[in-house]
Parts: C-alpha cells; sequence; structure tokens
C-alpha cells in the first residue's frame, strides 16, 4: 500500500508556504517520520530541494500518478521531534511568519556538524613482547619507535595528540605497529562542552541542597505537590530582589529529576549565563549545559545531540534555548519573564512566554515564571487566577534588608551650580564606599562616548546613510549606527557646510568611563557594555574580575543590572532614570520602573547595607516613585489605570501592522492597499468589531538599513477579528506584482 508524506520545501517565501504531497518510495517507507529532513524533486525543471516532513498519510490528496517522489532522506540531518513541528505550525498560525521561518526557528541547528572525536593508542602485546620490541627499535635506530614504546612502560594508554605532537611520532612510524597488532587504535566522540570551558577552574566542589527558609520552602512543596498530583499549569513567582528565586528554581529542579524528567531554564542575557551555569554546575554537575548564541555551530549541535540522546536534563539559555529537543521535558523555568529580550525581533515575531506555555500544554510540563518585577499582563493573569501566583516578600539571607533610595532632582543641582553627570549625593556616597573598600554599580542605558556629533555652525548631525538616525561618537573616533552597524571615521568637517566646529552632544558609558577616572583617579574601573563584551568570553571576563574585587567601581548598560548577585557592591548609581521614560512606547513606564528596581535590587544583597542614588528630571512620576519605594502594587494599580483609559494591553488587544519596502512609493501603494482591506472587513464585521484604528503614520524610525516603513495600530477586544483581518491583509498582498518587494510584519500584544 502507497504511503504519503507532507513536505515544506526549505524555501523562505510566502507563495510556496505549504505543505506539498509526495509518495514514499518502498525503500524508505521505515525511515520516514514526522519531523525528518528529506531531498525532493520540486518545481517544473525537478530542482532538488531540502524539505522537512510534517505529516503522514495513507490516502493521496491529488491523483497519485501526479505525485512526485521523495529521493532520498537527507543525509547528516538533525531529526526534529514532531513536537516541535507542532510548535513550528503553531508559531506560523499565531505569529504570521512562513512555515520556513518558523521551522529555522526551532530548528537552531539544521544539518550536522563534524564530531570531535577522542583517540588513544593502547599496547596490545605483554612486558616482555614490549621490551623485545623496544630492543629491536633500537637496534634499527627506529628513534621514534623506540621513544612511543618506552612511553608504554609506564602507562597502558597515549593519547594520539599526546604521541603525535609531544614524543613526534608521524602515521609513517604508526601504521606498522598498527598493522602487526602491537598497538591499536582506540576512538570514541568526544562531545564539546561549553559548560566545563566556561566555567573551568571555578566549578569548585559540587554543592549540595541549600537550606530553605520557610517562604521558599512553602513555594517549592506547593508547586511539587501539585506537579505529584498531575497537575501540570502556569505559575507566576513574584519575589523581590535577593529573596533567592534561584535556589526555588533549584528546588523545583530537584524534584522534577527526581521523576526522571527533564528541564529547560530561560535567562534573558547572555550576561547571566556564567553565573547562572555556575550555581546550576555546582549543584547538578554534568547534567547542566547551556546555548547562546556565542556558541560555536560545533558547540550547539553538540548540545541538542546531548539533549536527545538524554545525556543532559537541564538546557540553560536564552529564547532559543525553548526549543531544546527533550524527550521527557517536565517542567520550563523562565527567569526574569518580564524582560523584552524574550520578544523576538525578527520573524515570526513570538514572545517566549506565550510560546514555553504551549509547549508546555505539548509536553504535560509545567511552567514557572520568576520576577521581581512581573509584567503587567502575567500579573493580570495571576490576579485573574489563569496562573498560580506565590510570592517572596523577604530577601534569603538572614541580615540583608532591601537598600536605602534616594532620589535626586537633577533640575534642582543644575540650579545650584551643579553641571556634573554626578549629583552632589552620589559623589559623596561614592567616596565614602570607595573609603571603607566597599564596590559600586554605575548605570547608564546608552553606550558610547557621546549621543551624536553635530556641526556647531550649521547645527546638522551626522546621520547614518541607511537608517534615519544620528551615528553614535564612541571614543576610539568612529561613529557608528547601532541599527544596522553602518560605521565611519570622524569627520574633520561638516560634511553639509565644510566647517570644522563638529562636537559631541550627550553621554555615553564611554564618558562616564573618563569622566569616574578624573574624579576618582586612585578607583579601578571596569565598563562593561556590547562594545567591551563582544567577543567570546567577554561578559565571564569582566564579570568575574569585578567579583574577584579586581575593580571598584563597575559602569555598565541594562547588562549589568539584571540578576546578578555581587556580595561586596554596597551603591548603585542610575545616573539617567529618564532615558526610557519618554520613549514612544506605551511599555515606557512599566520598563522604567522595572529597569529601576531591578539596578537598585543589585545593592546589599550581603550583610552590609546597601544606598541606591537615582538621578532623574521626573522625581514625582509614578514609575521613579513606585520604584524607589521598591512597591510594585503601586505601580501596578496606577499603570493599569492608564491601559484601560487608553485601551492598551492587557485591557485590550493591540494589533501591529508594519509595511516597508526599499522604494518609498511602494510602501505608500501597500499601506493603502492594508487600509482598504481592512475597511472592507470592518463593513462586514459590523460596530460589533469594536476596533479602534490609528495610523498609518511613519514608523519612529522612518528608514532603517535602506527599508521605509510605515504603521497602523488596531486595538480591539475581539482577537478572533485582528487574526481575520491579518489573513485577508496577507492574501491581498499576496496577489500584487510587487509584493517580493514588500516586508509584511504583524505582532500581537
Amino acid at each position: 500500500m502507497s504511503r504519503f508524506a507532507d513536505v515544506i520545501i526549505d524555501i523562505t517565501h510566502e507563495k510556496v508556504d505549504r505543505p506539498f504531497q509526495y509518495r514514499i518510495p518502498e525503500a524508505l517507507k521505515e525511515q520516514i517520520f514526522t519531523g525528518c529532513q528529506v531531498d525532493v524533486p520540486f518545481g517544473r525543471g525537478d530542482r532538488i530541494r531540502r524539505g522537512y516532513v510534517v505529516g503522514l498519510s495513507d490516502t493521496p490528496s491529488y491523483d497519485p500518478a501526479k505525485l512526485k517522489e521523495i529521493g532520498q532522506i537527507h543525509g547528516g540531518s538533525v531529526s526534529a521531534e514532531t513536537k516541535l513541528i507542532q510548535v513550528a505550525w503553531w508559531m506560523k498560525e499565531r505569529y504570521g511568519s512562513t512555515m520556513n521561518q518558523a521551522l529555522k526557528t526551532v530548528l537552531p541547528v539544521k544539518q550536522q556538524v563534524k564530531q570531535q572525536e577522542s583517540r588513544w593508542l593502547c599496547c596490545n602485546v605483554g612486558h616482555e613482547a614490549l621490551l623485545g620490541q623496544i630492543e629491536e627499535a633500537a637496534r634499527k635506530k627506529y628513534r621514534a619507535r623506540e621513544r612511543l614504546l618506552r612511553a608504554f612502560l609506564d602507562v597502558e594508554r597515549i593519547s594520539y595528540e599526546v604521541a603525535t605532537r609531544q614524543l613526534s611520532v608521524t602515521s609513517a612510524t604508526l601504521k606498522p605497529l598498527l598493522e602487526q597488532k602491537i598497538l591499536r587504535l582506540e576512538a570514541s566522540v568526544c562531545y564539546r562542552d561549553p559548560a566545563r570551558l566556561l566555567l573551568a577552574g571555578r566549578t569548585g566542589e559540587q554543592g549540595g541542597r541549600v537550606r530553605l527558609n520557610e517562604e521558599q520552602q512553602q513555594v517549592v512543596s506547593s508547586i511539587c505537590g501539585q506537579y505529584d498530583e498531575g497537575i501540570r499549569r502556569t505559575y507566576l513567582l513574584h519575589g523581590i530582589t535577593g529573596s533567592g528565586k534561584t535556589e526555588v528554581y533549584m528546588g523545583l529542579i530537584d524534584h522534577v529529576l527526581e521523576k526522571g524528567e527533564q528541564v529547560i531554564v530561560l535567562i534573558p542575557e547572555i550576561a547571566l549565563t556564567y553565573q547562572t551555569v555556575l550555581r546550576f554546575y555546582r549543584r547538578f554537575g554534568e547534567q547542566v549545559s547551556f546555548i547562546n548564541s556565542r556558541l560555536s555551530a560545533g558547540e550547539r549541535y553538540d548540545q541538542f545531540q546531548r539533549a536527545q540522546k538524554g545525556e543532559l536534563q537541564i538546557m540553560i539559555g536564552p529564547r532559543s534555548a525553548l526549543f531544546t529537543p527533550f524527550r521527557r521535558l517536565g517542567m520550563i523555568i523562565i527567569d526574569e519573564e518580564h524582560e523584552g529580550a524574550y520578544k523576538s525581533e525578527t520573524m515570526p515575531r513570538y514572545h517566549a512566554r506565550e510560546v514555553a506555555e504551549y509547549i508546555a500544554s505539548l509536553s504535560g510540563a509545567s511552567l514557572v515564571l520568576g520576577s521581581a518585577t512581573p509584567s503587567v499582563e502575567s500579573y493580570t493573569k495571576a490576579l485573574q487566577g489563569v496562573y498560580g501566583y506565590y510570592k517572596i516578600a523577604k530577601r534569603a539571607k538572614k541580615d540583608s534588608v532591601l537598600p536605602k533610595v534616594q532620589v535626586v532632582d537633577m533640575r534642582r543641582e543644575l540650579k545650584e551650580g551643579n553641571r556634573s553627570i554626578f549629583s552632589r549625593p552620589l559623589q559623596r556616597r561614592m567616596e565614602e564606599k570607595l573609603e571603607k573598600g566597599e564596590q559600586i554599580m554605575l548605570f547608564l542605558n546608552r553606550r558610547g562616548y557621546s549621543r551624536f556629533l553635530s556641526c556647531r555652525s550649521c547645527g546638522e548631525a551626522i546621520r547614518c546613510p541607511h537608517c534615519d538616525v544620528t551615528l553614535t561618537f564612541h571614543q576610539d573616533g568612529r561613529l557608528i549606527c547601532h541599527y544596522c552597524g553602518y560605521q565611519i571615521m570622524r569627520p574633520w568637517a561638516c560634511p553639509v557646510c565644510g566647517s570644522p566646529y563638529l562636537a559631541p552632544f550627550g553621554t555615553g558609558t564611554q564618558k562616564i568611563e573618563a569622566q569616574v577616572r578624573e574624579a576618582f583617579p586612585k578607583a579601578r574601573v571596569l565598563r562593561m557594555d556590547l562594545d567591551t563584551t563582544s567577543k567570546k568570553g567577554g561578559h565571564e571576563k569582566i564579570l568575574t574580575a569585578f567579583a574577584d574585587h579586581e575593580a571598584d567601581i563597575l559602569i555598565g548598560t541594562q547588562m549589568i543590572v539584571k540578576g546578578h548577585d555581587l556580595p561586596a557592591v554596597t551603591l548603585v548609581g542610575i545616573l539617567a532614570a529618564d532615558l526610557s521614560l519618554y520613549a514612544p512606547d506605551f511599555r515606557c513606564g512599566e520598563r522604567t520602573f522595572q529597569l529601576l528596581t531591578q539596578a537598585a535590587g543589585r545593592a546589599g544583597r550581603d550583610e552590609r547595607a546597601g544606598d541606591v542614588v537615582i538621578q532623574t528630571y521626573s522625581p514625582e512620576h509614578y514609575c521613579i516613585a513606585a520604584a524607589a519605594a521598591q512597591d510594585y502594587e503601586a505601580f501596578y494599580q496606577k499603570e493599569m489605570e492608564y491601559r484601560r483609559l487608553l485601551r492598551y494591553p492587557p485591557a485590550c488587544v493591540l494589533m501591529t501592522l508594519l509595511v516597508g519596502s526599499p522604494k518609498e512609493e511602494l510602501t505608500g501603494m501597500a499601506m493603502e492597499l492594508v487600509q482598504a482591506s481592512i475597511e472592507r472587513t470592518l463593513k462586514k464585521a459590523g460596530e460589533e468589531a469594536g476596533i479602534q484604528m490609528i495610523g498609518p503614520v511613519n514608523a519612529v524610525i522612518y528608514k532603517l538599513n535602506d527599508i521605509y516603513r510605515k504603521i497602523l495600530y488596531m486595538k480591539s477586544e475581539n482577537y478572533a477579528i485582528l487574526i481575520q483581518i491579518r489573513d485577508r491583509i496577507e492574501e491581498g498582498l499576496k496577489g500584487q506584482d510587487w509584493s517580493d518587494q514588500i516586508i509584511f510584519q504583524f505582532d500581537l500584544s
């Protein structure tokens, strides 16, 4: 009986974004399964293309005589789990991407990478025979052979690399020894282990279970109790900074591992990898590994291979770790669940929290969301009873308390003659902490030396030719676009008017570093931003040096204030709290509160009391006041008042439609087509659709990487009608001759 396979062709193009049915040849019937990669003839010329099998059936959808036959299973491919194919299909439908884009997201390793082998030379003869071979080699003056054989008098086996490099033995020397079976060569696969490399020399002894305090134990006991009863749901763990959420995670993981199941732990930043992996490795040993974008293709391949074979039980990493092919997934943990890093900025524009919920439901796993400042969406679901909710209100360490926070009005500082970036209260506290030998963190959410370079004669700023933004000025003289990567060296004359009077404006982390060194010349200073951590191992090198007290002051961007536990830090200075407050985003208030609260939480995490200085030009703003008081509930109530009033999520569903093209006129034409499609849909739906439309308007950055972009916003309580509108718009755009020159993206919040 014939069998048939539905295959998605590996071409990222909307016109082929559907399964094509193929006949399965008799020889491959037992080898084809959902998720495997195959080579198939495609198109009029029957060009061989690679594809993924997304379904199997015994009945054809078309005339069997017209169906083409699968050529072969693609050799060396990494088999995809059926579950991941399901996840890809769900993401395609939910986020509006092509199936190929979704597959390339959930299958981050798509082809085999050459495996590393461990090779050993072993002696095949007894002691007397070995002595005889040594004498013969000496008599014939085979120096290399004699040297190698003598080494076997002391050891049973020798690494092939040691033999060839240290003993200077060539393959010509080895060949007769192997042929005569005097020696034998043993080889085994040696997996690349990035965790060992990352933690080399710093793992210490494997730690036992830490005694949890009463609040922590209540959370672990409750969730584990439900786990044993077969209850699998989503939980929100709301614990203040320093409350020991990681210890709670470990308690939960212990229980899941005892049941023979596996765990995925998501972290938002690569900067957190070192500290997180170190803590988990000390507790769980070689059951732990991690994935992130800094790993080589070989390292990533090996980690997914180890996970598939059940050699790993815990995978740690950012969004991509969510797609680890565990066969017995029991729990997913998302630390700092509020972080924007969990939202993908490329198609499919998925949110890791939503995808984790879907994967957990497919796998029969529990999902734990942890944060000191939960997202408004998650907290709302917790209040509604959709999520289980647990709160930890005290810091885990016995004598550790929340730091004292002082809000400094920089307007008053300026009026009283202080033009420095450092307020007088912050300067005084920095001097005090340095005298005591304590450590300081200074946070500024902007890298570079200055914001931009501007002509003082004509007022023109140096702009990126590919994006509608100014270039950021760096201390080494480079001007860089932090959106597309374009860079030039500093010009010495204005390109518009020719004036030599070009001056830097604004402040970045490099400039702060220079000012700190000038103000505190004896202090040892480190800077941590994207520029200093661009190379592999950059994060670990800086954090290790600071943790080992090789520096007194750490200056950095967001990456220094998220999740790090540095006991000697007793002062955190937030230099410009307003930078994120007035961004063109309805979540700017929420993000400012979260950032300030997380930054403040880095101070005083041990016995010594901590201090925080927040410098701002808006001290009366509710986000800053709530962050200073570490009062999440007060922030949430005020924030939700605005969300309900303005119909923003979670009070309403917001759909963002973005249309872009390298040709500005096509962007306008496509947006007109989008508007017409929406109006037709709304006319049929009537008033009950309850849709509010805003725009279209130019995107905040209208030109980005040579793409002109327009945005249309739609608000509604009716999720289904928004999806219907999206689908009709996509169909309308596909029918245009110029559709291949258009970028269409949509985002649901």
